[in-house]
């Protein structure tokens, strides 16, 4: 079997350790920060859809007083602004596509915003004081598991002028929505949860096109490091070896007028060089004197 076969054996079976080792370590830290930057990307959503909420509150609504008199306009509600910015940026940007964005309240104007069981139990928890800043969830759905982002959605001063009373109630909008719910609000009270859900594939699929390029870019340059050894290991030992090993059968044949090897390296092929050529001109020397 040849060196350099069995330095290449050697060598692949560490290389295809390492790339085992590799892949199972590297997959799983990918899943986990695929994961993780769905959950920041959520989060940053919510808060651009809080922004929204209260430049609506602060800045559209007071503009609107007067016609909501005659007129009920929904883009004067910061839940319908928000609403609306999500869907939008959802229809704009593929990478947002599958973020699907609720606001789900226990008491709602809209019925359309009423929360369903889970949901309920994720403004529950935030009324409890399981978190003051948000929740991270998975969940099974028809559709697949769903990762879920949540925070918690409080009454401010603005909202009471819809949501106090209906007494207190725009007319306008309990002509559009009725006087069954909504009403009775608290200033600072938790009323819902800004919901975010994102499916659990969307995620594995990132991670998994970031695992094929990392490994695939592992791959390509262990094989350019195995290809480069190859060449070093064949001109620096397996080349001169092979003349030396040469010169040696010749000298074993009885060739004494073979020519030494010539090196200039000072390393151990050039040292094994100087040895044979002093061996061989030992075995002249000794020939020579048997002769006379």
């Amino acid at each position: 079997m040849k060196l350099l076969f069995k330095i290449n054996l050697v060598l692949l079976l560490l290389f295809a350790l390492g790339i085992a080792v590799t892949a199972r370590v590297s997959h799983q830290l990918l899943q986990n920060n695929a994961r993780d930057e769905m959950i920041e990307q959520a989060k940053l959503l919510i808060d651009s859809a809080l922004a929204v909420r209260s430049y609506t509150s602060t800045n559209i609504a007071p503009l609107l007083e007067t016609q909501i008199k005659y007129e009920f306009r929904p883009e004067m509600v910061s839940a319908y602004a928000a609403i609306s910015l999500l869907r939008n940026l959802r229809e704009a940007n593929p990478e947002y596509k599958q973020f699907l964005y609720r606001e789900a309240t226990l008491n709602p104007t809209n019925p359309a915003n009423r929360a369903v069981d889970w949901e309920s139990d994720i403004v529950q928890a935030f009324r409890n004081g399981v978190s003051q800043t948000s929740l991270v969830g998975e969940r099974d759905t028809p559709n697949g598991r769903m990762l879920y982002v949540a925070k918690p959605l409080k009454a401010g001063a603005a909202c009471l002028r819809c949501h106090d009373t209906v007494d207190v109630a725009p007319t306008t909008m309990i002509a559009k929505y009725g006087s069954a719910g909504g009403f009775g609000w608290k200033v600072g009270e938790i009323i819902g949860a800004q919901i975010i859900q994102i499916p659990d594939t969307l995620a594995r699929s990132r991670a998994d096109a970031a695992f094929r390029v990392f490994m695939g870019s592992l791959v390509g340059v262990l094989l350019a490091i195995m290809l480069t050894l190859n060449l070093l290991l064949w001109w620096m030992c397996v080349r001169p070896i092979t003349k030396l090993s040469a010169l040696a059968d010749r000298v074993s044949l009885g060739e004494t007028e073979v020519p030494d090897f010539a090196t200039s390296s000072r390393d151990e092929i050039g040292s094994l060089a100087q040895a044979l050529s002093r061996m061989r001109r030992s075995l002249v020397q000794a020939m020579q004197m048997l002769e006379t």
